[in-house]
């Protein structure tokens, strides 16, 4: 039994299970999608937090500056580059058969300085909040204070008393312990048996304690939660329940629009935006949708793409259940390439403030992965680690769709043709060299 149903009776009752379950690519486009406002809604109670979320970023940019000089040329500030990538979605077509006419762009988090991920905007979203709650408690810091203080002894004292853990498959865990410990705190990353070994290295080079368990995502937040929970010196970051991290990723809408504007490209109902985003336990792609409906209203389509073997959002959004259900409980194995995606049960926070919010849902196996990052480096030079282009294959999932799903969006065909397809390039450049050739030798020769 299932929650109280038999495997036979959740498959009579949600046909798109046996697909999941018998692990072949599919889609799910959502028939309960709301309108943008309730994005604005859900917001109200969080104004204040979500007004300051940018601003605290631009306080702590002298630090930045100062402690990550690779961050001098954007004066402090962690952002990413937005380019088009036209002889990527041509390569696409071709890959997939079939026309894909709109503009296809690509969001670089994969060059984000300090962790080279997406997760660089909430991880160290929630560190610096962190620590600027504890240094102004401590009166190290005051109203109109320069941040760049807080790289100095004084500062790492005071953070060297106190304790910063998260439970993460690897990228999180990056930019949580990479700026913990720079800060002067004492860093713990609680990983997952199928985190990246250059990832766990990465961060004991950094001064990171690195607990490893031989179980998947969820035991090590579990451990990590629970190691945390009677020690009153550590602050743990829950990637499943954080309204910091929430609002951590949210803070690249804005940015996004800026730069969307620099670049002449519109969007209002008549030039629809869809952005395709890479979906773990759902706190990064959450975040930057939820962003995104308060940037663009109604003219932005959110998807989430998730690996055949951990399709944890769909499966939590589909049957209702959120966090209450897991990938195994389905006998779907969790085990896939895409390590930072590798999670098999959902954030229940993240599932029920954007139940309504996500336009849809789409699994990609490892092996089309490969071939993708192959073609991505090909045709756009652009080196990325598998999880990274779990949101390519959007474009054409959109398009193909056979659900009604366009007619009900009133996404009609002169619509489509001046849409634009964001791919949110999640993660891919602190990967060491040579397990980037391996990765491109893998979808070379998958690619034929």
């Amino acid at each position: 039994m299932i929650h109280g149903k038999t495997p036979a009776e959740w498959r009579q009752s949600h046909p798109l299970l046996r697909e999941l379950m018998s692990l072949h690519p599919c889609a799910w486009f959502n028939p309960s999608v709301a309108p943008a406002s309730d994005a604005s809604a859900a917001s109200e109670a969080d104004r204040p937090t979500s007004a300051s979320a940018s601003e605290r970023l631009r306080r702590f940019a002298p630090y930045v500056r100062r402690a990550f000089p690779e961050t001098e040329p954007s004066g402090g500030i962690i952002e990413s580059p937005l380019r088009a990538a036209p002889a990527l979605k041509q390569a696409l077509a071709a890959h997939y058969g079939m026309a894909l006419p709109g503009q296809l762009w690509l969001k670089a988090d994969s060059q984000l300085p300090i962790s080279g991920s997406i997760k660089a905007r909430g991880g160290i979203y929630e560190v610096l909040k962190h620590a600027e709650d504890l240094a102004l408690a401590e009166g190290l810091l005051q109203s109109g204070s320069d941040y760049a203080l807080l790289d100095g002894a004084e500062a790492r004292a005071l953070f060297g008393r106190r304790k910063i853990a998260v439970g993460s498959t690897g990228n999180l865990g990056l930019s949580i312990g990479i700026m913990a410990a720079k800060l002067g705190f004492q860093a713990t990353v609680h990983m997952s048996a199928d985190a990246r070994r250059w990832k766990k290295d990465t961060l004991r080079e950094h001064g990171v304690t690195v607990a490893e368990y031989a179980s998947d995502y969820s035991a090590a937040v579990a451990q990590g939660r629970e190691q945390a929970k009677n020690d009153p010196t550590c602050h743990f970051v829950d990637d499943e329940n954080s309204i910091h991290l929430f609002l951590g990723y949210a803070v690249a809408a804005e940015r996004l629009k800026v730069q969307f504007a620099e670049a002449g490209v519109r969007v209002d109902a008549e030039h629809p935006l869809f952005v395709h985003l890479p979906c773990g336990v759902g706190g990064g792609p959450g975040g930057v949708a939820f962003g995104l409906k308060l940037a663009f209203g109604d003219d932005v389509h959110c998807l989430f793409a998730e690996p055949t073997h951990s399709p944890c959002m769909l499966l939590g959004v589909l049957t209702g259940l959120h966090d209450q259900v897991s990938v195994q409980d389905f006998g779907i194995d969790n085990r896939t390439a895409a390590d930072g995606l590798a999670v098999g049960r959902p954030s229940g926070f993240v599932g029920r403030a954007m139940q309504r919010l996500v336009d849809g849902y789409y699994t990609v196996d490892d092996d089309e992965l490969f071939r993708l990052l192959a073609l991505a480096e090909r045709e756009e030079g652009l080196r990325l680690e598998p999880s990274a282009l779990a949101g390519a294959p959007g474009i054409a999932r959109v398009l193909g769709e056979s659900q009604g799903y366009r007619q009900r969006m009133g996404l009609d065909k002169d619509r489509m043709a001046r849409a634009t397809h964001l791919i949110w390039a999640t993660g891919g450049g602190m990967v060491p060299e040579a397990e980037m050739e391996s990765y491109l030798r893998l979808g070379r020769a998958l690619l034929g």
